[in-house]
């Protein structure tokens, strides 16, 4: 195909105003063709299966980034900022891990060691200077959901009596080396440890989804997940974390509502018991949020004067537990306290392979969740502080993050805001500052856990809530963010409501098919606008969002602000119908009508006088003689939009009506070929510009004015 299209074009001659305009053709020769599908896999696959040193090379550095930036470390200009951050961090990551572990349904323990290897293992695999990961309040919130599920299942909320038949009659079938039932062999294991089996293999899995997303380049999915959806189901989660630990802050000892509506069921459930409330966990609830929210607020106002925010929360955990142990508050008024908390390792110990069925639907939106948070907050962070990150590394080492620490008693973790604004604002240049937080969660975990003992659990509960304030306070963002864009406002409420009252899972599942609607919604009524003309220019804008705007006599310009397909070509027939004043299918019906009826008029009356205005009716001219369809927002055509403007073409042809196409894109004309949208010769109806276009209708009916008259 030496040319694409024969384009005429106006060019006024200078200097003579008098003079007629000419047309001259523009030739545009498309480039060639890729390859074909089977010469590119095969391209890919010579390049992929090639084996050199360098290359190998190449995947072991981008395998491992930390091989890349490790060996360029700046001593003496980093190490510096690396120790602060890592050390506040620490300090700050110590009491929210042990907070969320008691949201995660976990000892806290395990908490600790959550955070102790997620910080080793992005070290090694993560391509982001500055993003802090670790344990993250709406996961744990999930992974609670489906822990607290399992162990129902599982029998470990009977009564402590029929617990303990259970467990000696399961003793002595051992011993008799004579089969059990899965329940009595679960029962050999106690809650906390079935606990922890189940978030460990939960956690494999939703890494395994994780890397698997890596290796195929599926970080596509993400982008279904906005910032105002990503908003709205924190938001929302967030009500259900509050709920989950109000029980803590009245020391109710009721069972954890799971399942569609547990937030409405844990509230009614607490209220139905509220006569039960622990005055001590009260008070001590009460004290602590004294001390936290002030602060909080404090290190926030003078954040640029401080050097490092003040870490209240280990400051209230020691206060407390000191209180507690010394006060016997436990033995005394009942509270509940976090209990043993033992120092060291467990041993490794694989994921339970049994449970993988029962908890591998429930891994796949914590997966999405943890890598569409950590992907997003460290492409955030590498474009302020320039420098790039790999979206698909970012994948691996989340992945990795997750499957690795299942195997020693670590639960779900992802990157997280909070702690990474941190680590930011106290000077981390690199990832050595994750190394120096598993040195002081290392401490703790090997020295001053046990200290831990007589911890109440309503100061956890009180250090989760208050963390959830800036969640909570995305509703004073509302009025701004609905002046900004009100489908996006309705997408967070729409969200967030579902994740708050039916359950998180299901909450955002909603909010992607709704916001996924709404684009649907938007293609399906889109703007579609008639042009007019700006004067001493080839520029061609809205007559309803511009004033002053000039029409060329005879000639319609309309533009669709919307790829033309199945869902919406109805809209575009009907709004071209509606803007234009003219629908070609009612008026060939008015002109067959008129003309039977000029026939029996004939018919009946011999004079004529009748059929002469009759004949006046079906010749009445219709305003104008060209329709400019402007297709510059139009990205795709499919059969339907292709067969949508084949059918318009020709119904406002046997009206006498040409339509003419301008501005298609590359992708629209090929789709117009291969439709065979044009005939043979017809190809010239395609122009480059609305400006080009419009010259020609004025020309060719010039030109068929001129020829009438002779």
């Amino acid at each position: 195909m030496a040319e694409f299209n024969n384009v005429h074009s106006v060019t006024e001659m200078p200097g003579d105003d008098a003079k007629r305009s000419f047309h001259h053709r523009m030739f545009l020769e498309p480039q060639e063709k890729k390859r074909s599908m089977k010469a590119l896999m095969v391209k890919q696959a010579k390049k992929t299966c090639s084996c050199t040193p360098a290359k190998v090379k190449d995947y072991v550095f981008s395998f491992f980034p930390v091989l890349q930036w490790l060996p360029k470390y700046k001593l003496r200009e980093y190490l510096l900022g690396d120790i602060m951050s890592g050390v506040i961090v620490g300090v700050l990551l110590v009491p929210q891990s042990i907070a969320y572990s008691l949201l995660a349904g976990q000892e806290p323990i395990y908490g600790l060691y959550t955070s102790f290897f997620a910080s080793i293992i992005y070290f090694i695999f993560g391509t982001s200077r500055h993003i802090s990961v670790g344990i993250f309040g709406v996961l744990c919130l999930m992974v609670g959901q489906v822990v607290d599920r399992e162990i129902q299942r599982a029998g470990y909320d009977l009564e402590p009596a029929a617990l303990s038949v259970l467990t000696d009659t399961a003793a002595y079938v051992n011993t008799t080396i004579l089969p059990v039932n899965q329940t009595l062999q679960k029962l050999l294991c106690d809650k906390s440890c079935y606990a922890i089996t189940v978030g460990a293999t939960m956690t494999f899995i939703a890494g395994v989804y994780q890397v698997a997303m890596g290796f195929f380049q599926v970080g596509f999915v993400s982008v279904y997940l906005s910032d105002s959806l990503l908003s709205g189901f924190v938001t929302g989660a967030s009500f259900t974390i509050l709920t989950s630990q109000a029980k803590y802050l009245l020391g109710l000892d009721i069972p954890r509502s799971s399942g569609i509506g547990s937030l409405i069921a844990t509230w009614i459930n607490i209220f139905r018991n509220i006569h039960k409330t622990n005055i001590c966990d009260l008070i001590t609830s009460f004290l602590c949020f004294l001390v936290l929210i002030p602060t909080k607020e404090l290190n926030e106002y003078f954040k640029s004067r401080l050097k490092a925010p003040i870490p209240v929360e280990l400051v209230v955990i020691v206060a407390a537990t000191l209180a507690s142990h010394f006060g016997n508050l436990r033995d005394t008024y009942g509270s509940s306290v976090a209990g043993h908390i033992p120092t060291g390792f467990l041993p490794p110990r694989p994921p339970d392979w049994n449970l993988i069925p029962n908890v591998a639907l429930d891994a796949i939106p914590i997966a999405i969740i943890g890598f569409a948070i950590t992907v997003s907050l460290s492409e955030m962070f590498a474009k302020k502080h320039g420098y790039s990150v790999r979206a698909n590394q970012e994948m691996y080492a989340i992945g990795f993050c997750n499957i690795i620490p299942s195997f020693f008693h670590c639960f779900t973790t992802s990157a997280a805001l909070a702690k990474t604004l941190v680590k930011e604002s106290t000077g981390c240049r690199t990832q050595m500052s994750g190394m120096v937080t598993s040195l002081v969660i290392l401490l703790v975990l090997l020295v001053i856990a046990p200290l831990f003992y007589s911890l109440q659990k309503c100061v956890l509960a009180v250090i989760t809530i208050v963390n959830l304030r800036g969640a909570l306070r995305k509703f004073k963002d509302l009025p701004k963010m609905w002046h900004l864009s009100r489908v996006d406002t309705v997408i967070w409420l729409v969200t967030m409501a579902a994740s708050a009252l039916i359950s998180t899972e299901i909450g955002l599942l909603v909010g992607v098919c709704f916001s996924m609607l709404c684009v649907i919604f938007r293609t399906q009524r889109p703007e579609a606008p008639l042009l007019g003309w700006v004067a001493e220019s080839e520029t061609y804008e809205s007559l309803s969002a511009y004033k002053n705007l000039q029409t060329k006599p005879g000639i319609v310009v309309f533009r669709f602000e919307a790829p033309l397909y199945y869902i919406n070509k109805e809209c575009f027939k009907s709004t071209l119908y509606k803007q234009t004043g003219v629908n070609p299918v009612w008026v060939k019906e008015a002109k067959k009508k008129a003309a039977k009826r000029m026939l029996k008029e004939k018919e009946v009356d011999s004079s004529g006088n009748q059929t002469s205005i009759s004949m006046d009716f079906v010749s009445e001219p219709l305003g104008f003689h060209t329709i400019v369809i402007d297709c510059c927002a139009v990205q795709f055509l499919d059969t339907a939009g292709i067969r949508t403007l084949k059918e318009v073409c020709k119904d406002y042809r046997e009206i006498d009506i040409q339509v003419l196409l301008a501005q298609c894109n590359p992708s629209v004309r090929s789709s117009l070929i291969r439709g065979e949208f044009f005939k043979e010769g017809e190809d010239h109806l395609l122009f480059h510009s609305v400006h080009q276009a419009v010259d020609f209708a004025l020309d060719a009916q010039g030109h068929s004015g001129t020829s009438t008259s002779k």
